[in-house]
């Protein structure tokens, strides 16, 4: 028996710009069709011209992907990478263009504050409904019920019309029923980006508890650090197609990098043959010294430069900067020079980070020129222990304990 809760095979999505995607019953449709040729006999020039201005857009574009039973994914991409209009079609919102989707279990999703809440219904009479949409009794509906109302905080307004709440209150009501009710699979899209901090921390803690619980999620965040505590997986969309999938780590890797090399993609050709310790990427356990080494490809005579290498850990952010100038390094004569920067052990905590370096040199001319290499991935490896992984390093700390002192009373 397979353990797939989700299989993608070749989904496609495609979307006609300035065209209405609708859901319309036979009347509407009719009615549609005859007050469009009434229109178009009226105006076939504007008609035309307004078929040309459409557009075809492809959300999504031949994705393939497995997501097993228990497994927390997390979803990362640009804006407009197709995150969202995956989350729809495995929700049966949208129908894809192409390929399928196979789904094993019953699923619940949040893609939106109060999605699936009715205004006019209390929130009491939303959780009983969206349990029923579920296939739940309601004798399991009300055993959650308690915890949920306790969760969101509206225990004063859970027989109000979910309409008078506030903009939070329906938030936290939408994503405890969500995330309560019982559902094999969950399907999460951007809701920790709305709410204040204590709520955020909380849906974190909740989310946290539905992991181990063995359900499945698929979770959507720009909030690199709640990807990193939640997910086991990783998926990289980039312009509808997936770009990576893997190891969490990696994946966030991948994702900040992609998004660096966008940035710098006209400055690269300076750099070339980039290893660690004679290798890319680059592994070492916690604890070691590591030697970085590259190719400077030098075109011109500089009059003076400076030269960087640069450790950052897994969210982009510079940790380690090594500086050298024209005066330690003999770089200045045009041409290809091997470099080779050696590090001593900097006690980092296990985990993922990137080496790069980074080329500030003026020419001749007195024009200055920046360039970049890119990046390699260094894993430091170490214990699984997840409180060790906390902070950035990992010193080897002498401890001492002293006798034990009375204390009277």
């Amino acid at each position: 028996m397979s353990d797939l809760a989700i299989e993608i095979c070749g989904l496609a999505k495609r979307y006609q710009i300035g065209a209405r995607e609708s859901y319309a019953t036979l009347r509407d449709t009719v009615a549609d069709r005859f007050s469009g040729l009434w229109r178009s006999l009226r105006s076939p020039r504007k008609k035309a011209a307004r078929d040309a201005e459409d557009e075809i857009l492809w959300a999504l574009r031949d994705v393939n992907l497995s997501v097993r039973e228990g497994e927390v994914l997390g979803l990362i991409g640009r804006n407009g990478a197709g995150k969202s209009t995956l989350l729809k079609i495995l929700s049966r919102i949208t129908l894809p263009t192409e390929g399928y989707a196979d789904i094993s279990g019953r699923v619940r999703s949040l893609l939106e504050v109060g999605t699936g809440f009715h205004p006019e219904l209390t929130g009491r009479e939303n959780i009983y409904l969206n349990g029923a949409i579920l296939g739940m009794k309601r004798g399991e509906i009300q055993r959650k019920f308690d915890e949920i109302v306790a969760f969101a905080e509206v225990e004063r307004f859970v027989d109000t019309p979910v309409k008078r709440y506030s903009s939070g209150m329906y938030l936290r009501l939408a994503f405890a029923v969500a995330a309560h009710l019982t559902a094999e699979i969950l399907l999460v899209d951007e809701v920790l980006a709305v709410g204040d901090a204590a709520f955020q921390k909380k849906c974190l803690g909740r989310m946290g508890e539905v992991a181990h619980e063995g359900r499945t999620v698929i979770f959507v965040s720009h909030n690199i650090a709640a990807i990193r505590s939640l997910c086991t997986h990783g998926v990289v969309l980039e312009q509808g197609k997936v770009a990576y999938q893997g190891d969490v780590e990696c994946a966030l890797f991948y994702y900040v990098q992609s998004l660096a090399a966008s940035d710098n993609a006209s400055s690269r050709s300076a750099f070339s043959a980039i290893r660690i310790n004679g290798q890319n990427p680059g592994q070492i356990a916690s604890g070691d010294d590591f030697e970085i080494g590259c190719t400077v490809h030098v075109r011109s005579q500089m009059a003076g430069f400076r030269l960087f290498c640069i450790l950052e850990d897994a969210n982009g952010s510079p940790m380690i900067v090594a500086p050298v100038s024209h005066r330690e390094l003999p770089l200045n004569e045009p041409g290809g020079h091997e470099i080779k920067v050696r590090f001593p052990a900097l006690w980092l905590r296990p985990g993922i980070y990137s080496v790069h370096f980074k080329l500030l040199a003026n020419t001749a001319g007195s024009d200055s020129a920046r360039f970049l290499s890119e990046s390699v991935m260094l894993d430091v490896s170490g214990t699984g222990d997840p409180e060790m992984l906390l902070g950035c390093l990992a010193p080897p700390a002498e401890w001492y304990a002293g006798q034990a002192i009375a204390v009277t009373r």
